[in-house]
C-alpha cells in the first residue's frame, strides 16, 4: 500500500473531502458536459433546433443505460478496490482492475450490435415520433460506434481516483470535453455535418480518455498495474463487482425506465415540444447535479477504505460532511433554477414555445431538489460500506419505487402538471426513508467503534 493509500486512513476527513470531491466533481461535470453541449449546438442548429433537441430526448434513455453499465463495472470495481486496499489486498484489486476491462468490451459490444440492429423499434418505444426519429437516428447510431471506449473511460475515471490519483482522473475528462466542444463547433457549423458532427464529436472525444486511461494503467506511475493474466473473467470477482455496482446500475436503469414512460407521457399530454423541453431541462438537472455525484464519488473510496480499516467514526464523519455539501450545493442550484429559468432555458434553444414550456416544467419539476443530497449521499455511503441490498433498495426507492408510479398516475388526473409534479413527490418520500435507513445504519457502527474501543 502506497502513501496515497494511507492518507486515506490518517488525514483529516474535510481535507480528504475536499481533495478527492473537487477533482470528482470537475470530472463529473466535464461528463455531463458531453451531452449538455451537445444539445445547446444542436439546439440552436438553425431552421431545426425544437425538433433536433426533442430528438435527442428520444435518445436519452438509450445514453442512460450506456451510462448505467458504466457505473455498473466502474463504481463497482471502484468500490470494491478501495475495500480490497485498505485490507492490504493489492493483488486482488488489480485483478478487479483487469476483469472491469474485459466486462467493458463484452457489454460494449453487446450494446452496441443491439442498438444498431434494433434502432427504429428502440426508438420508437422511447417516444419517437415520425418527425423526430430522424434526428434521433442520426445522432444514436453514431454514438453507439463508441460504446466500448465511453464504457471503458467511465470504468478508468472512477479507478484512477480510487488508486490516488483523483488530479489526473478530473484532467484527462477536462481535456476529453474541450476537445468535445471544439469538435462539435467544428463538425456541426464549419464542415455543416448536423447532429451526426455532434455525434462524432462525443465518440473522439471519449475514446481519447480511454485511450489515456489505458496508458495510465500500463505506462504511467499508477500503485496497481494492469496485467495480461487478470483481463481473463473470475466469478467471484464479477460477482463482486456486480454486487456494489448493481445499486448505481439500478438506479441509471431506472431512470432510463423512467425517460422512456416520461417520453411517451409527454408525447401524450404535451407533444414533442413536451419532449424537447424534458431535454432541456435534463441537461439543466445534469449540470446541477453532476457536482453531487461528484461529492458522492470523492466520498467513497475515503468511506470504503476506513469501513474496510474498521475506522467507523471516520467513515460517519465523511458521511456527514458530504451530505451537507450536497445539500448546500443542491440549494444554491435550487435559488438559481427558480429565479432565473428562463436565461438557462434559453441557452438550449430559442423557441418561445418550447421555452415557455420548459421554464413552467423545471420551476415544479425541481421544487424539491435540496432534498436530494440526503437520497443520493446516504445511498453511496451505504453502497460505500458493502451493504448492496440496502443499496439497492435506496436506489430503486427514488426512481422506481416511488418515481414511476407517479408518472403513471398523476397524468391522469393532472395532465402535464403530473409529469412536472412526479418527481417532487418522489423526492420528500425518498429522504425521509433515507434518512431512517442511513441513521440505523450509522447507529450500529457506533455500537461496532465502541467494541473495538474496548478490545484496544
Amino acid at each position: 500500500m502506497n502513501n496515497n493509500q494511507q492518507v486515506l486512513g490518517t488525514e483529516p476527513i474535510g481535507k480528504l473531502l475536499i481533495k478527492y470531491s473537487l477533482p470528482a466533481i470537475i470530472g463529473m461535470m466535464v461528463n455531463g458536459l458531453y451531452n449538455v453541449v451537445d444539445r445547446i449546438f444542436i439546439g440552436n442548429m438553425p431552421g431545426v433546433g425544437p425538433l433536433a433537441i426533442t430528438g435527442l430526448g428520444v435518445t436519452m434513455p438509450i445514453m442512460t443505460i450506456m451510462l448505467a453499465f458504466g457505473m455498473l463495472i466502474g463504481v463497482g470495481t471502484a468500490t470494491n478496490i478501495s475495500i480490497k486496499l485498505g485490507q492490504g489486498k493489492r493483488d486482488e484489486a488489480e485483478r478487479l482492475l483487469g476483469n472491469a476491462i474485459t466486462l467493458a468490451l463484452i457489454v460494449g459490444l453487446t450494446i452496441m450490435i443491439t442498438g444498431l440492429i434494433f434502432g427504429d423499434q428502440i426508438l420508437q418505444l422511447f417516444g419517437a415520433s415520425a418527425d423526430s426519429l430522424v434526428y434521433a437516428k442520426a445522432y444514436i447510431n453514431v454514438v453507439l460506434l463508441g460504446t466500448v471506449f465511453n464504457l471503458i473511460g467511465f470504468i478508468f475515471n472512477s479507478t484512477i481516483r480510487g488508486d490516488g490519483n483523483p488530479k489526473l482522473s478530473a484532467t484527462i475528462m477536462v481535456v476529453g470535453c474541450v476537445l468535445n466542444i471544439i469538435l462539435d463547433a467544428i463538425f456541426i457549423f464549419v464542415l455543416n455535418m448536423g447532429i451526426r458532427g455532434a455525434a462524432f464529436a462525443t465518440i473522439i472525444s471519449q475514446c481519447i480518455t480511454a485511450i489515456w486511461g489505458f496508458t495510465y494503467y500500463t505506462r504511467g506511475k499508477s500503485n496497481l498495474k494492469l496485467h495480461k493474466n487478470n483481463l481473463k473473467l473470475n466469478k467471484s470477482l464479477v460477482m463482486a463487482i456486480v454486487a456494489i455496482g448493481s445499486a448505481p446500475f439500478a438506479m441509471q436503469f431506472a431512470a432510463s425506465c423512467v425517460q422512456v414512460i416520461c417520453n411517451n407521457a409527454l408525447r401524450t399530454h404535451g407533444g414533442d415540444l413536451a419532449i424537447g423541453a424534458m431535454a432541456t431541462i435534463n441537461s439543466i438537472v445534469t449540470m446541477v447535479g453532476m457536482p453531487i455525484i461528484g461529492i458522492s464519488q470523492g466520498a467513497q473510496p475515503i468511506i470504503g477504505f476506513n469501513y474496510g480499516s474498521k475506522k467507523y467514526d471516520r467513515a460517519e464523519k465523511t458521511l456527514k460532511l458530504a451530505t451537507i455539501a450536497a445539500t448546500v450545493g443542491l440549494t444554491i442550484g435550487w435559488i438559481v433554477v427558480q429565479l432565473y429559468p428562463e436565461t438557462l432555458v434559453s441557452m438550449f434553444n430559442k423557441d418561445a414555445n418550447l421555452v415557455a414550456i420548459s421554464v413552467d416544467g423545471i420551476r415544479k419539476y425541481l421544487s424539491m431538489m435540496p432534498l436530494i443530497g440526503m437520497s443520493m449521499i446516504g445511498a453511496n455511503y451505504i453502497q460505500s460500506i458493502g451493504n448492496a441490498k440496502q443499496a439497492m433498495f435506496l436506489s430503486l426507492l427514488r426512481q422506481v419505487l416511488l418515481l414511476v408510479p407517479m408518472m403513471l398516475i398523476l397524468p391522469k388526473f393532472l395532465g402535464l402538471n403530473g409529469i412536472w409534479f412526479a418527481q417532487p413527490t418522489a423526492d420528500v418520500i425518498s429522504f425521509i426513508v433515507t434518512f431512517v435507513v442511513v441513521r440505523r445504519e450509522v447507529l450500529s457502527h457506533r455500537d461496532k467503534n465502541k467494541e473495538v474501543e474496548s478490545l484496544a
